[in-house]
């Protein structure tokens, strides 16, 4: 019972920082424009901080580079769900289905709750499946859903390296995974700097998605938005007792696999949405609808299998 109430309390602690975050906006003390610069704090200092930190802390097995097949796979598969179930509909409805159907918001969303509730293995699991999911949702999703949109907006092979070699968590993946596979360590003085810089990340991942959030839509939109969170959800849950249930790994990276697949959508499904001339509008409000749905998954999931 205690580790129930300790998870539903650090749930609620989340849920704060975002409603203050959300709060404080609403009464002026944030812009909209802050989002963007706590985004850059987040993606450029304390996201790579935390998996310094995270990754230092272990001996990796060749076998768990494995896992970003796995984040690869899963957005495959949503991708070609999206598609399937639009099959009868126009371009433009497909390309709006991959795009907010699909990706996995993990470095501003999921993080926290890792690095809160798993230790460095779960944390490094995370960070690998994220990587899979990062070549996905930085290019590989939007060429294929600009291409089923009849649109000249493409991204080349060449674009989608660029973007991912700019990423600077991206960067930190590459690195600290063949670091630990090597058994190499970074020097103290860089892990102390990194640990003290990614103990931020969990409350400032959090307030940038407070200050983020919105919800403005029309009364007829609600049926398009109910079918994709009814299905990314219906699938989420089965990957996520897959994950936990049939695969042959630790339990901390089986608990991380079960977490991570349940988190909302990809934080720039709206920005590609708006390139391919599609309802941003639409698209804000299942994402943020998602960090909802998302928040409420996680929790009973660390309920359950913690």
């Amino acid at each position: 019972m205690a580790g129930i109430f300790d998870v539903l309390m650090r749930a609620l602690a989340f849920v704060a920082i975002i409603a203050m975050g959300y709060g404080l906006k609403r009464m002026g003390f944030f812009q909209a424009k802050d989002f963007y610069l706590l985004s850059k704090i987040v993606i450029k200092i304390t996201l790579p901080s935390a998996i310094i930190t995270n990754f230092s802390k272990i001996s990796m097995e060749s076998s768990m580079l494995i896992l970003c097949v796995f984040g690869l796979a899963c957005n495959g598969l949503l991708l070609a769900v999206a598609y399937c179930m639009n099959l009868k509909k126009p371009g433009n409805q497909k390309a709006f289905d991959m795009l907010n159907l699909t990706g996995y918001n993990i470095g501003n969303f999921t993080m926290p709750f890792v690095q809160s509730f798993l230790g460095p293995i779960g944390f490094a699991a995370t960070s690998l499946f994220d990587a899979g999911n990062s070549v996905m949702c930085t290019g590989i999703t939007f060429s294929l859903a600009s291409a089923v949109n009849g649109g000249e907006e493409k991204s080349s092979v060449k674009t989608i390296l660029r973007t991912l070699v700019s990423s600077v968590p991206f960067d930190a993946y590459v690195i600290m995974t063949i670091l630990a596979a090597l058994h190499l360590r970074l020097p103290k003085v860089v892990t102390l700097f990194a640990e003290t810089a990614g103990n931020a990340n969990a409350f400032l991942a959090l307030l940038m998605i407070g200050i983020g959030f919105e919800i403005h839509m029309d009364k007829e939109k609600i049926a398009e938005i109910l079918k994709i969170l009814i299905v990314r959800y219906g699938i989420g849950l089965a990957f996520s007792l897959g994950f936990f249930f049939l695969l042959p790994f630790s339990l901390e990276i089986r608990q991380a696999l079960a977490l991570v697949v349940l988190g909302p959508v990809s934080s720039v499904s709206p920005a590609f949405t708006g390139k391919l001339g599609g309802d941003v509008e639409l698209s804000s409000a299942i994402n943020s609808l998602t960090i909802v749905v998302s928040i409420v998954a996680i929790t009973g999931a660390l309920i359950l299998i913690l």
